[in-house]
């Protein structure tokens, strides 16, 4: 299989050999069953504390961040697992994995600006957060994230249909957004919609948080914490819209490196797939003190049941 750059054309179907495959494999498997027990556990203590979290826009928000994290990550290491054990799978079975997949990789920038837009109304405009910030409100932006997401991928799947063969569709190939959306429409349709999303999302976070921060100078309290939430999500973010220049990213390192395919594939996956996703439950989870007593508390009565079971168990 050959992948196009505009004037360069490289090779891309080489193979690992066995064990690097498997020492990739147990890496993006381990991190993802790591990253996934803490989200877990972040859900378990959202669900369980109706009171002070599910009552929260805040939480609400980030609660749905993590549950999308948490379906991204296992989709993306299903495909990353899938492209190494079996290389090429049905196209129609791959449509689905793929596209669900990208609609949780573009959902995690926009929650987090929709997250930065709360915060600044939180703080620069508190006496109007309880009538922006409801319920509802924050159900219906969630929805309104989806429906954005989908904007952005499912044009490709109408412009698949009309141009691709039907024995396409039943023909295996290597399950990556370029080799099934492989129209020259769909590519340019991408990349537009990627500089759009950059856009907004980079706009948005940049002007909410430089109002945050301004708002924590003038404030007579200390303002380090304020600082270095701002500082870790601005590092998750910049992780995360790298899901737009991808890509891009990708096709540069391979007209530099066309023998190192593989390698290319894999860090860009661990940086772009994974990294956000573990920097999200630090930032909003382990960071936040509401989280933090009820997860200590969730977890050192587990360990705790463990080692003595015959102690009373743990009331959340």
């Amino acid at each position: 299989m050959n992948f196009s750059n505009g004037t360069s054309t490289v090779t891309v179907n080489q193979r690992d050999n066995f064990l690097t495959a498997v020492i990739n494999n147990v890496i993006v498997v381990a991190l993802c069953i790591s990253i996934n027990y803490i989200n877990s556990t972040l859900v378990h203590t959202f669900r369980k504390h109706k009171v002070y979290l599910q009552l929260n826009p805040r939480y609400i928000l980030f609660i749905h961040l993590v549950i999308n994290d948490m379906m991204q990550l296992i989709l993306s290491t299903l495909l990353h697992i899938v492209s190494y054990a079996l290389y090429t799978i049905r196209v129609g079975f791959c449509l689905i994995l793929l596209i669900i997949t990208i609609l949780t990789t573009l959902n995690t920038p926009l929650n987090l600006a929709s997250m930065a837009v709360e915060c600044y109304i939180a703080i620069c405009i508190p006496l109007r957060h309880g009538q922006i910030c409801t319920v509802n409100k924050t159900y219906i932006l969630i929805g309104l994230i989806w429906v954005a997401s989908a904007f952005s991928i499912l044009p490709d799947l109408f412009i698949l249909l009309a141009t691709e063969p039907l024995h396409f569709f039943q023909s295996k190939v290597l399950c990556d957004r370029d080799y099934v959306f492989r129209s020259s429409y769909s590519l340019k349709k991408r990349d537009a919609s990627h500089i759009v999303f950059l856009v907004l999302v980079w706009l948005t976070i940049l002007y909410t948080y430089f109002r945050i921060l301004f708002a924590a100078k003038e404030a007579t309290v200390d303002n380090t914490k304020a600082r270095n939430t701002i500082v870790l999500h601005g590092f998750q973010l910049l992780l995360c819209v790298l899901t737009y220049v991808k890509p891009m990213f990708e096709q540069g390192l391979l007209y530099l490196l066309p023998r190192q395919y593989r390698a290319i594939r894999f860090v860009a996956h661990v940086i772009v797939q994974i990294l956000p996703r573990f920097v999200s439950p630090i930032v909003y989870g382990l960071r936040d003190h509401t989280f933090r007593i009820h997860m200590r508390r969730y977890l050192l009565c587990k360990v705790s049941m463990r080692n003595h079971p015959q102690m009373s168990s743990c009331q959340t």
